[in-house]
């Protein structure tokens, strides 16, 4: 079913198409004091694809060229390396490198929750069993409630676990004492969770994660920059044996893994993902007011199972979307009522926690509004 379609996708019927390439080396105002990102000072012209098409520049309107410039200005500023918007194979915007692959940080966790699809429906994973159940611990031992925990719980940041993880970037600093929170009952996002539910999907489905993902989404989708010998886990097994598991793709690939879900689960006559699981990993289990600690709550944002779904107003372009998200501004986000998908990157060799710019969810979300609004029709 096709929605209303984007501002940017209308000019085609009039022929004037959006869709420029902008200097990735402007990604970052050089005032700012940080390592300097994986990017060229050379202009990027669109690659050449197996799937992407590519829009030629078009004669725009005065209001159009207004829009585009101010971006334009807006991008050279910002901790963005590439800035990627598609409707279905057509690319109808792009700054900076969009084949180059590098980590997304913990967008990786929505790719997870899609591959949790398949063995859910099968029954291979229950999400109701236990960690107890499952002969899940960690390093010193798990506290008998925290073993309670159910596999659902950690898809949703609810577990109540509050080991130490073996990766930063959460909100694990603010955690209350452990022990003192029925599983399932408070929202904290906590890299424990998601590492250990990785390790509970291979455990329940014998198959390693990445090679999962390569042979039920990378290669069916036709991802053009998937690596798998590129792929490895990480983490200091010092702090928990549950170790995280980077992945490493391109905006390109990203967009591609957005379409797939803008598509139900559904790709060339397949069902890669269930269309009832996509449903259920983007519908809000946890309400921004409920989140914690205090910051989680102001971004208005809410949380699924290891998706995030932005509170809009029911007559917004962005209603109903849904977004994976990655520490210093990884972004994949899905807009159904404009049948698009807009990815931001910012590649840096950066440690989580560097004093550096990097752009947040509610600032990507500006960047996305001003996309979909833009008066190019």
């Amino acid at each position: 079913m096709r929605h209303q379609t984007s501002p940017f996708v209308a000019r085609r019927s009039v022929g004037a198409v959006l869709a420029f390439t902008l200097v990735a080396g402007c990604a970052t105002s050089p005032t700012l004091t940080q390592p300097a990102p994986a990017s060229t000072h050379d202009v990027v012209s669109t690659p050449v694809s197996t799937w992407w098409r590519a829009n030629d520049e078009r004669t725009q309107t005065s209001a159009c060229r207004a829009a585009t410039d101010a971006m334009q200005e807006t991008l050279r500023h910002s901790p963005t390396t590439t800035l990627m918007a598609v409707h279905g194979r057509d690319i109808v915007f792009s700054f900076g490198p969009t084949d180059r692959p590098s980590r997304i940080a913990s967008a990786r966790k929505s790719l997870l929750a899609m591959l949790y699809g398949k063995p859910v429906q099968q029954g291979t994973i229950d999400l109701d069993e236990t960690l107890a159940e499952l002969g899940i611990d960690d390093i010193g031992g798990l506290l008998p409630i925290e073993r309670q925990a159910r596999v659902r719980d950690l898809l949703a940041a609810r577990s109540g676990v509050y080991h130490t993880a073996s990766n930063g970037g959460d909100d694990s600093a603010a955690a209350p004492p452990r022990g003192s929170q029925r599983p399932g009952s408070y929202f904290l996002y906590n890299n424990w969770d998601f590492n250990a539910a990785g390790d509970i999907y291979e455990q329940l489905t014998g198959r390693n994660i990445y090679q999962a993902f390569a042979e039920d989404i990378a290669t069916p989708l036709g991802l053009e920059d998937f690596h798998l010998e590129r792929q490895h886990r990480s983490g200091d097994a010092t702090r928990s044996q549950h170790l995280a598991y980077p992945f490493t793709l391109s905006a390109r690939d990203m967009a591609r893994i957005g379409e797939l879900m803008l598509a139900h689960g559904a790709w060339d006559g397949k069902q890669l993902v269930s269309s009832d699981w996509t449903r259920t990993i983007t519908t809000p289990i946890t309400r921004a007011a409920d989140m914690h600690p205090a910051h989680a709550a102001r971004r208005r944002i809410d949380y699924g199972y290891l998706w995030w779904i932005p509170e809009e107003p029911t007559d917004s372009p962005l209603a109903g979307s849904y977004f994976a998200w990655g520490y210093f501004g990884q972004f994949i986000l899905v807009v159904p009522k404009r049948d698009m998908v807009i990815v931001h990157k910012y590649d840096t060799n950066a440690a989580i926690g560097d004093p550096i710019p990097r752009l947040d969810a509610r600032a990507f979300l500006v960047l996305a509004h001003r996309l979909v609004d833009a008066p190019c029709g």
